[in-house]
């Protein structure tokens, strides 16, 4: 999405938490799982679940060595289980292949990663620009995608590139309806997470339940009706920038015929960078949709001293300002969430937080009791 065309600074991702960078291969974890059996407890290609499991490893012990081959063998129902690695690749799950699963074979999200560096400005092979939408390194369109356990990351650097304005770098699009990501791990920096739809009409439903997503600008962003339960957020630190703010942790673009946007829930968000440089929110209104009205209510989630208490929330464009969009809290607590100016904090009452449930929000969809 449109952001502030700054330089933004230099991060290397980490995987396994010990500070190797995504570029550099597998992490620790995954080389000692190298030693057991590399698809732990998901069978094998001589030994399969089922006839629709296909297994990928980049060391060749599956029936595919990337990720994209095996989604292009696979069909409607499959399960794909993914050994410990990292995948550096783009993959596209089309609309065709509904009701598939990607597993993480270690059960260890830091073990399994599929990454791309490329960004909205990089440079195509045929000419022109990828756009926000073409650099995600995932893009998933299909009807009843879960994953379990694995890391979706955009490791493309801005300081890197210093001639490229269009910095947005996404990991995954998320455009299907009932999409449920389990333990997963979501690695950029801006626009990070898009949560979205296939169309302005289609309102899809989305579940995450704990979850880590971390970024600088918009990191998680979209028009779908999605679900954040127990997840953590964390936001990164900004050596360019000399004052605050440094981003955005929430950017929704909720259509304004949708009645449910974002929704967190028994949350938190963390940060590295000084207290009160992060805005929780800001509403984005594409210039596709100016009828959209962002949608994004937290409730009893931990908010760290990274988040602004003062003034949580600030307008991506002077003509759609946040206090007219669908912004509310809920018993949050932590630093962030305190409450010093009401008129900027706008909070439900009690009858209306009755209505802001996982249940509510996704219907006749239950992911959370395949958890």
């Amino acid at each position: 999405m449109t952001g502030s065309g700054r330089t933004f600074g230099r991060r290397s991702f980490v995987v396994a938490g010990v500070g190797a960078a995504l570029a550099l291969g597998v992490a620790p974890h995954a080389q000692a799982a190298r030693g057991r059996r590399v698809f732990g407890r998901y069978g094998s290609p001589s030994a399969r679940l089922s006839e629709q499991t296909l297994y990928v490893d980049a060391g060749g012990a599956g029936d595919f060595t990337t990720v994209q081959a095996a989604v292009t063998a696979s069909g409607t129902g499959y399960t794909l289980v993914l050994a410990p690695g990292v995948y550096r690749e783009t993959v596209a799950v089309g609309v065709a292949r509904t009701e598939m699963t990607w597993i993480g074979a270690s059960g260890d999200a830091r073990d399994v990663v599929v990454v791309y560096d490329n960004a909205a400005g990089t440079p195509k092979p045929g000419g022109g620009t990828y756009g926000t939408t073409g650099s995600a390194t995932t893009l998933v369109q299909a009807d009843g995608f879960t994953a379990r356990d694995l890391t979706f990351a955009n490791d493309w650097l801005r300081a890197d590139h210093p001639g490229v304005s269009g910095t947005q770098a996404v990991a995954i699009k998320v455009q299907g309806d009932r999409s449920a990501f389990l333990r997963c791990r979501f690695l950029g920096h801006q626009d990070t997470l898009y949560a979205d739809s296939m169309a302005l009409g289609t309102f899809a439903r989305q579940y995450f339940r704990d979850c880590y997503a971390e970024g600088d600008v918009d990191f998680v962003f979209g028009r779908a009706t999605a679900v954040f339960d127990r997840c953590h957020f964390h936001t990164l630190t900004r050596t360019d920038l000399a004052s605050a703010p440094y981003g955005f942790v929430f950017a929704p673009s909720t259509a304004g015929a949708n009645p449910r946007g974002y929704l967190v829930t028994g949350g938190r968000i963390t940060s590295e960078a000084p207290d009160a440089h992060y805005k929780l929110a800001r509403p984005w209104v594409p210039s596709s949709d100016t009828t959209a009205r962002p949608m994004l209510t937290v409730r009893e989630s931990r908010l760290g001293a990274g988040i602004d208490a003062v003034a949580p929330y600030t307008n991506m464009a002077a003509g759609f300002p946040w206090q007219d969009q669908r912004f509310a809290e809920y018993r949050n607590t932590g630093p962030g969430a305190v409450v010093s100016v009401p008129a900027n904090r706008p909070q439900l009452t009690a009858a209306e937080a009755e209505s802001a449930t996982r249940e509510a929000y996704l219907g006749d969809w239950t992911p959370w009791e395949r958890c």
